[in-house]
């Protein structure tokens, strides 16, 4: 008799909306989680950003939701607010012939408007951690028959200090309750944690396979400062077709930037942590609508964001470090798809870039810009150096006097 697959073990509807979706397989992620999330147990994973984290826990999240039962039964929780509007649709899609109902929790956005969603007794709830535990706190939100939590970004949740909020989340479900922790990279503190609040948790860990590594192109740009924007504007003449989020440091004033390349007729988008909800809402659609754009982001801003068919990724300011590089890189390439990553670094800076390439096997290839043509230095021949003809000794003045060498 023939093994299911981990698909065919999902209810029919869900086995019905994957078929809609026209996956031709598992990715190794998905492969590897879901059995053990079907089976509730702890997990802890570590994949690459776009390698199929997202559905490898929705799916079976909503397999074992009771859609007769009116009480809260799953929670995800994730650090933006980006995030949390991109699970919940991935949710609601593949939640299609049920009547699995769910709403978003998210900071920013009027209270009692959520108070009345809560009171439509979803079956789970997206949010970020600061928003979930104030209304749990005000008893809005009833956590004791919740069987699942899951942490999307785990690590970044832990970077952004919001660890206490998840843990007092924890702490109101039942103890025999389903907690899963993933994200793209699990730093040593982020699996002490899970050791501590988990039972017997189980690790995953995947990493970017030949061929994916290869659909990604790592190139680099030694730029000083004062030159990156005039370098950035002729990488952006160079590709007609460009569709890139750009990370910037955060302290530049990004409108200001933007305003510069506004004018040449190209959809430049500022994602900025001050920027009110709707005001996000629109520069992801038009965005994400457009085939020639640019979207100025800073880390905290762009975390978590999945845009299909983003073709670069550029790092105006090189990242802080390895961990961050990789979860700006990995917006581009997925699923399949080739990606571009260029860095515009200074010459300090390019040992650093070149070490975190070793080490995460993405090879960096050097490049020039000559004639707003973007070329590999290799192609690129030295010019042999002039031979120079020796100086004659020139003679030394001294006051109104002139001296001749060696007299």
């Amino acid at each position: 008799m023939a093994t299911k697959t981990p698909i065919q073990e999902l209810q029919p509807y869900l086995q019905e909306n994957w078929k809609e979706a026209a996956f031709d397989s598992l990715t190794p992620v998905q492969k590897e989680m879901l059995p053990f999330m079907l089976e509730r147990k702890d997990l802890v994973v570590e994949s690459p950003t776009g390698t199929g984290k997202t559905l490898a826990y929705c799916l079976p999240l909503l397999d074992k939701i009771d859609s007769l039962s009116t009480a809260l039964q799953a929670v995800v929780i994730a650090p933006t607010k980006e995030l949390v509007m991109q699970i919940h649709s991935v949710l609601q899609e593949y939640a299609k012939g049920s009547n699995i109902t769910g709403t978003t929790l998210i900071g920013g956005v009027n209270v009692q408007r959520q108070v009345e969603k809560l009171k439509k007794k979803p079956h789970y709830i997206v949010g970020t951690p600061g928003r979930i535990l104030e209304l749990y706190k005000n008893k809005k939100v009833k956590l004791h028959e919740v069987k699942t939590i899951v942490v999307d970004e785990a690590d970044i949740v832990y970077d952004m200090e919001l660890m206490d909020e998840v843990q007092n989340i924890v702490k109101g479900t039942m103890k025999d309750r389903q907690l899963v922790f993933v994200s793209a990279t699990i730093s040593n503190k982020a699996e002490e944690i899970a050791k501590e609040w988990m039972n017997t948790p189980h690790f995953i860990k995947i990493s970017r396979d030949t061929e994916e590594r290869e659909s990604i192109a790592n190139i680099y740009l030694i730029s000083e400062r004062r030159d990156k924007i005039d370098n950035l504007r002729r990488i952006i003449r160079h590709h007609s077709n460009m569709k890139a989020i750009v990370f910037f440091g955060a302290n530049l004033k990004l409108e200001e930037i933007a305003a510069k390349f506004a004018y040449r007729g190209i959809t430049v988008g500022v994602l900025s942590g001050q920027a009110t909800k709707q005001e996000r809402q629109k520069v992801m659609r038009e965005f994400r609508s457009s085939n020639h754009a640019l979207l100025l982001s800073t880390d905290l801003a762009a975390r978590g964001l999945d845009i299909n068919g983003l073709t670069h990724v550029i790092h105006f300011d090189l990242a802080d470090s390895e961990k961050q590089f990789i979860h700006r890189s990995g917006r581009t390439g997925r699923a399949g798809q080739t990606g571009t990553v260029i860095s515009l670094v200074t010459e300090r800076e390019e040992n650093v870039l070149l070490k975190w390439a070793k080490k995460l096997n993405m090879p960096a290839e050097k490049a020039v810009i000559k004639q707003d043509q973007l070329l590999p230095a290799s192609q690129i021949q030295q010019k042999p150096a002039k031979k120079r003809n020796p100086r004659k000794s020139t003679p030394q003045r001294s006051g109104n006097f002139i001296k001749k060498k060696g007299k």
